[in-house]
C-alpha cells in the first residue's frame, strides 16, 4: 500500500491573499494538496488567478499533481467572490423567482465558468437543507426551498451545470440542516426529527443529488438523535457509513464542514474530531484557519495510525475519493 501522508487528507485555510511560508511548508513537510478560499484570499482576478496558480505549482513540484481548491460561492449571503466578478443573490430567491430553472441553470453555469478561469475547481454548494419560510430557521435564505421534491429537483440541476462547466459540487449539509434555528459555527444542539421525517423531508435531495452524480457530499455538525444519540452527523458511523455509504448507496467524496466550527470544538478538540470523522466515514477533512491545529492534527493522525485505532484501509479509501475528484475536474493547464 502507498505511503500516503496524513496531510493529504486535509483541506486547510490560507491567511491571506498570497501563498504564504506557512502554507508552502505544509504542502512541503506534510502533503497538503487541498485548500480552501475565503474572502480574505480575494483581491480581484488577477491575484486570485495567481495565488491559485502558485498553489498547484507548489503542489505538483512536490506531490505531482495540482492543488484541489475550493470555495463557499453559493450567491446572495455566502459569496467570496465581490464584483467584478459576477454576483448572485441568495438561492432561495433564485428558486422563487418566475423561472427558478432558468435563473439556477444560469447561476451553475456562470459560476462555474468563472470559478474554473480563476483556478478553483471545487464550490461547496448547492446547499440541500429543506427549510420551510417563516419557522425562524436559520439556513431559510440558502436553501432552495421548503419542499422536499423542490429542492431535490433544482439541487440536482445546479449540480449537473455546475458539474458540466468542470467545477465539482458539493450538496451539503447531509443528513439536513433545514430545521435547525441555531447556528452550527457557534454551537452544537440536535435536530429531534423521527427517522419517518427524516426519510420524508431531509433525504429526497441527497437522494436525488447521488443519482445526478454529485462529487462531493459535505456533513452535518448537528445531532440527529433517531439516527445516533451520541454524536452529530460528521462523527457518526451509522449516519455517514451505514445510511449515506450503506442505504444510499453513495461511493463519491464525503466532507466535513469546518471542524473549528463551535458545535465540534466545543465538545473535543479538532484533532480528535478528525480522527473519529475519518473513522466514521468521512473522506476529506475541513479545517479552514488555524494552521497550528492543522499541524496538530496532522500529528493527531499519524499517531492513530501507528497505533491501528484509523485503519490504513479507511486511509486509502479516503486519498482515493480525493484524487477521484481531483482527476474528474482539473484545473486547466493554461492557468
Amino acid at each position: 500500500m502507498p505511503n500516503i501522508p496524513s496531510g493529504a487528507l486535509l483541506m486547510i485555510g490560507l491567511p491571506g491573499p498570497e501563498l504564504d511560508d506557512s502554507t508552502r511548508e505544509l504542502i512541503r513537510s506534510q502533503g497538503v494538496n487541498n485548500f480552501i478560499l475565503f474572502r480574505r484570499n480575494v483581491v480581484d482576478p488577477p491575484q486570485l488567478g495567481k495565488l491559485c496558480d502558485d498553489l498547484s505549482q507548489a503542489c505538483r513540484e512536490q506531490t505531482g499533481r495540482p492543488a484541489l481548491i475550493a470555495i463557499d460561492q453559493e450567491g446572495g449571503s455566502v459569496t467570496r467572490l465581490p464584483p467584478p466578478w459576477r454576483q448572485f443573490p441568495d438561492q432561495r430567491l433564485l428558486a422563487e423567482s418566475i423561472e427558478p430553472a432558468t435563473a439556477l441553470a444560469d447561476y451553475a453555469a456562470s459560476c462555474g465558468a468563472e470559478l474554473l478561469a480563476c483556478g478553483i475547481n471545487f464550490n461547496f454548494a448547492p446547499v440541500l437543507d429543506v427549510a420551510p419560510t417563516g419557522e425562524g430557521f436559520f439556513m431559510t435564505r440558502r436553501s432552495l426551498g421548503g419542499q422536499a421534491e423542490t429542492v431535490a429537483h433544482l439541487g440536482a440541476l445546479v449540480i449537473k451545470e455546475m458539474q458540466q462547466a468542470g467545477v465539482a459540487a458539493c450538496g451539503k449539509h447531509f443528513p439536513g440542516l433545514g430545521s435547525a434555528r441555531l447556528d452550527p459555527h457557534q454551537v452544537g444542539f440536535a435536530i429531534g426529527k423521527g427517522r419517518a421525517r427524516l426519510e420524508a423531508e431531509d433525504l429526497p435531495p441527497f437522494r436525488a443529488a447521488i443519482a445526478a452524480g454529485v462529487a462531493a457530499i459535505m456533513t452535518s455538525h448537528t445531532i440527529y438523535p433517531e439516527l445516533d444519540r451520541e454524536r452529530p452527523a460528521t462523527l457518526s458511523p451509522r449516519i455517514l457509513t451505514d445510511l449515506l455509504r450503506g442505504e444510499l448507496g453513495y461511493d463519491g467524496l464525503v466532507v466535513t464542514d469546518d471542524l473549528e466550527m463551535g458545535a465540534i470544538e466545543n465538545a473535543m478538540t479538532v484533532a480528535e474530531a478528525a480522527r473519529l470523522a475519518l473513522v466514521a466515514g468521512a473522506d476529506l477533512l475541513l479545517i479552514c484557519k488555524e494552521h497550528d491545529k492543522v499541524r496538530t492534527t496532522i500529528a493527531g493522525l499519524d499517531q492513530a495510525r501507528a497505533e491501528g485505532t484509523v485503519p490504513e484501509e479507511r486511509v486509502a479509501e479516503a486519498a482515493d475519493r480525493i484524487e477521484r475528484v481531483r482527476e474528474d475536474y482539473p484545473i486547466p493547464d493554461s492557468m
